[in-house]
């Protein structure tokens, strides 16, 4: 039997019993278990009590008649109800579920049926998993952690090799991205000259982005016979990937304009028709902290001046909140040589097949499963180890 367990500081979890669901004792429907709602501690750590509490008030607010009057504060009553929802909808589906499997359990112990077992076994996987996300999910309690987030990666030295090796790392998050049904789009691109990229911005856009990609954070090595060498030696390649949280209207960050510098330039591109015949493209230098921020990506000076100066708020704001929380690796400061004793993983693909975190110690030897964006099991990894003291 598997039952719910209701400690209030517990972890949720599936607890098995031995034996076959039906050679348990009578009234096994008992082991699928849950608090009622009027418990204390109905929902243990995710609190459910309380957040159901507070999206019955939000939705009190919406049935206001001035409620859209202020439409910015409309939008953010709405989006902190999605989210509180997000956490209550799932823990009364896992309940659901146990329920479900109580009443399943009792149709088992009247004889060995081969179809209600069959039904047994998937519904406890379903469960599993649904308990395993929950879990998760208290892992991604930081103040930012439910936004979305701009990730950039940066080449380090070894010109060509670094550079196919940027680009590679963009894919495999794109790919990462795209699996979880969030949302992708470049904000800024620097092409290599021959292949790979200088330097890449990407904005991607669902829940919890930035609290998932922040176990990202660091440098990546990869580890091949290179495409680009005639001799077919084997290279070390190594990338920076720097994660921030997209900030709402709602958080201000005050930029005085005499901190800038401004630099316009013409957008690169692959020539021919493609290339912008005007300075369009925009670089900011905040001058206090040396931050650089650019985009190209649109035609429109003014566009790319209001991206650029969303990515400056975003770094500022995560700088920020570092130096405020006093870590020691504050954004800037831990900006070490992107190479050999810094790296957060290892993708090795020859002389054999490895994907080594080396915070984790997880290990995975489907690299190009891992490079088309099966990354989770790592970005669980990290969450499960050091995602509660970083929330």
């Amino acid at each position: 039997m598997f039952e719910l367990a209701e400690g209030g500081t517990a972890p949720l979890f599936l607890s098995p019993r031995p034996g076959p669901p039906w050679a348990s004792p009578k009234n096994s429907s008992s082991d699928c278990r849950t608090r009622t709602a009027g418990s204390k501690s109905y929902g243990g750590i995710f609190d459910v009590v309380n957040r159901s509490k507070r999206i019955a008030e939000l939705e009190e607010l919406m049935t206001a008649s001035d409620f859209w009057n202020n439409q910015e504060r409309a939008r953010e009553v709405i989006d902190e109800a999605n989210r509180l929802k997000g956490w209550v909808e799932p823990w009364e589906a896992a309940r659901s579920t146990a329920a479900e499997m109580g009443e399943l359990a009792e149709l088992l112990e009247e004889g060995d049926d081969q179809e209600l077992s069959q039904e047994w076994k998937s519904e406890t996987a379903r469960l599993e998993k649904a308990l395993e996300d929950l879990e998760l999910r208290t892992m991604l309690q930081g103040e930012d952690d439910h936004r979305e987030a701009m990730l950039t990666i940066h080449p380090g030295a070894g010109g060509l090799e670094s550079q196919d090796w940027a680009e590679m790392l963009s894919r495999m998050y794109t790919r990462w991205a795209e699996r979880r049904g969030y949302a992708v789009s470049v904000l800024d691109l620097q092409p290599g000259e021959e292949a790979g990229i200088k330097s890449v911005t990407l904005e991607i856009k669902g829940d919890y982005a930035y609290g998932y990609l922040r176990a990202e954070k660091g440098v990546h090595r990869l580890v091949r016979i290179s495409p680009f060498d005639s001799q077919s030696r084997r290279h070390t390649s190594f990338a920076s990937v720097f994660v921030y949280p997209i900030l709402d209207e709602e958080v201000e960050i005050e930029i005085d304009e005499g901190d800038l510098r401004v630099d316009t330039f013409r957008a690169s591109g692959a020539g021919g028709q493609h290339v912008n015949k005007t300075d369009s493209a925009i670089r900011l230098t905040h001058l206090p902290t040396g931050i650089v921020v650019s985009c190209q990506q649109e035609r429109s000076q003014h566009k790319n001046r209001a991206t650029a100066m969303k990515m400056l708020k975003a770094a500022l704001y995560e700088r920020a909140q570092e130096e405020r929380e006093k870590e020691k690796a504050a954004l800037e400061a831990t900006k070490t040589e992107i190479g050999w004793g810094n790296q957060i993983r290892s993708y090795v693909f020859a002389p054999y097949t490895m994907v080594n975190d080396h915070r984790t110690e997880l290990k995975d030897g489907n690299v190009q499963g891992v490079m088309d964006g099966d990354l989770d099991a790592f970005i669980e990894a990290f969450l499960k180890k050091f995602g509660g003291a970083a929330a």
